[in-house]
C-alpha cells in the first residue's frame, strides 16, 4: 500500500484538491470522479431514509451529501484526521476509526443496511479479498440492499493494461484494480452485479443479492 495510515493523515486536508486536480486533466487515477459520486448518490436516493454504511469514508465528500438528506449514516475509515474532517459535517453519524483490512468491525454489524458504500477504498484488496470481502458485506444488506462501489475499475484487463500503459511515472504498482469481466466470474454465484463505467478508469459496480426478484 503506497500510503498509510499516517500518509493518509498527513493528506486529509488537502485530499480533496489532489482529487479535483486529477478529475479536471481527465486523468489517472480520478478522472469520472463526480460522476462516480454522483452514480452512488444517485442508487443511494431511491430509497428514502436509507440506512448506509460508507467503508472508508475520508472526509466524508459522499456521505455528507447523503446525511443531508436525512439518511442514516455508519461508517468507518482509518484516518483520524479525515474522520475529524467528517464529523464536522455530519455530527449526529455514526463513525469510527477502523482499518479495513481487518474486515469489519462488529459494533456496525447488528443491523442490516439499505446501501453499503465505497469509494476508492477497496483497491488495496487483492481481487481474492476484494471477492471474499463483498461475499461478506452481502450478509449485511436488507433483502433489497445494494453494495456500490465506485473506484479505479476496468471493463477488460486489456483496458488495464492499456492505461498503465498511458499513466506511465505515475501509476500506483501497489494497488489493485476492479477488472468487470474477472469480478463477474468471480461473484456470478452468491450475486447480481452490474458494471456502470464513468470515466476511461472508472465506475461504479451495483451488486444485489441473487434472485431477490425471482418472483
Amino acid at each position: 500500500m503506497l500510503l498509510n495510515k499516517e500518509g493518509f493523515d498527513l493528506w486529509a486536508d488537502g485530499y480533496d484538491q489532489t482529487v479535483q486536480h486529477s478529475e479536471e486533466k481527465y486523468q489517472y487515477p480520478f478522472a469520472g470522479y463526480k460522476a462516480i459520486l454522483n452514480k452512488i448518490f444517485n442508487e443511494v436516493m431511491a430509497v428514502p431514509a436509507s440506512t448506509v454504511l460508507d467503508i472508508g469514508f475520508g472526509t466524508g465528500v459522499l456521505t455528507a451529501k447523503l446525511y443531508e438528506q436525512g439518511h442514516s449514516i455508519y461508517g468507518f475509515d482509518f484516518s483520524a484526521n479525515m474522520i475529524a474532517i467528517a464529523k464536522e459535517k455530519m455530527p449526529e453519524a455514526h463513525l469510527m476509526e477502523w482499518d479495513l483490512m481487518n474486515g469489519l468491525p462488529q459494533e456496525l454489524l447488528q443491523q442490516p443496511y439499505d446501501a453499503i458504500i465505497s469509494t476508492y477504498a477497496l483497491h488495496h484488496f487483492t481481487d481474492e479479498q476484494k471477492s471474499l470481502y463483498i461475499t461478506q458485506l452481502l450478509q449485511h444488506l436488507s433483502p433489497t440492499g445494494k453494495i456500490l462501489i465506485g473506484d479505479v475499475a476496468f471493463q477488460t484487463r486489456e483496458q488495464l493494461e492499456q492505461c498503465r500503459q498511458d499513466s506511465k511515472g505515475y501509476w500506483d504498482e501497489d494497488e489493485f484494480y476492479f477488472v468487470h469481466e474477472e469480478l463477474k466470474v468471480a461473484l456470478q454465484e452468491i450475486c447480481e452485479l452490474t458494471f456502470y463505467p464513468l470515466s476511461h478508469c472508472g465506475g461504479v459496480f451495483v451488486i444485489s443479492r441473487k434472485n431477490i426478484n425471482a418472483d
